[in-house]
């Protein structure tokens, strides 16, 4: 009886990582040009007020490169460098 509950204690743990582990091994980037305050602010280094930021910035003129990116106030070079490989700019 005790190794049925260890097994299906294991079982939940693993469908629990699974579930929420998702998020951080997607290989799916983050579209600069289209996403969401919400979805900017997942990447390290950019809050809520940066984000809107960006979303403001790409209202006036898309982004054509992810090194645009530092014309925003509030992402410099070394910020862009922690999340470039997590972004792109889509097929423009």
């Amino acid at each position: 009886m005790v190794n049925v509950k260890m097994f299906v204690v294991a079982c939940l743990v693993m469908f629990t990582l699974c579930v929420f582990a998702q998020p951080a091994f997607s290989q799916e980037k983050i579209n600069i040009n289209t996403a969401s305050v919400e979805q900017l602010t997942q990447l390290n280094g950019i809050g809520p007020a940066v984000a809107q930021k960006i979303v403001e910035y790409r209202q006036e003129k898309k982004f054509s490169s992810i090194d645009e990116l530092t014309n925003v106030k509030g992402v410099g070079e070394k910020t862009l460098e922690k999340f470039r490989d997590q972004l792109t700019v889509g097929d423009n």
